[in-house]
């Protein structure tokens, strides 16, 4: 039994069955959980990235995932969405760029600025790997209630909302 399995066994059997959770308990388990699941998506990412094209650096592929996902966008609307600084993302685009996963193009609301969006290759590099993830997901969660992975994205993106709310805070501060 690992530290983290035995501190998770301690949290959670100090509930009884049926009873309310602890708050600080709830809390603290929820900080261990979080982190570890960032500790491995990093982890996931950099292989990600690395199946998506060789050359491709791990920070990258989330932004990549970002354009596909929301894009086109400006810049600074993926400053704001992902909370990091203009010039982590302006390094990460130009060797997005230079991959060929990444077109930047003119605004046309205003020709000073660009727009990224993903590449046709980019895009279908990427559908490739997120279809095969998916279908990983689908078999690791076979056995769980089709509700139940349907919760656990919503509360998941209730959470990512709340973070992006207190990015947003943090540049306009």
């Amino acid at each position: 039994m690992t530290v983290d399995s035995a501190e998770r066994a301690t949290v959670d059997s100090a509930t009884p069955p049926g009873a309310a959770p602890d708050s600080h308990a709830a809390y603290v388990a929820l900080e261990r959980e979080v982190a570890l699941l960032l500790r491995r998506s990093r982890a996931i990412q950099g292989r990600l990235a690395g199946q998506l094209h060789q050359d491709l650096d791990g920070a990258a592929y989330g932004l990549l995932v970002l354009l596909d996902d929301a894009g086109p966008l400006r810049a600074s609307d993926v400053v704001a969405k992902l909370g990091l600084d203009k010039s982590t993302v302006s390094r990460q685009v130009a060797s997005l760029v230079d991959l060929g996963l990444v077109d930047r193009a003119a605004d046309p609301d205003d020709g000073r600025a660009q727009v990224l969006s993903t590449s046709p290759e980019g895009h279908r590099r990427l559908s490739r790997l997120r279809d095969a993830r998916r279908a990983r997901w689908e078999a690791d969660l076979s056995d769980w209630e089709t509700t139940d992975v349907a919760t656990l994205a919503s509360l998941l993106g209730r959470l990512n909302r709340l973070g992006e709310a207190r990015e947003a805070e943090v540049s306009a501060g």
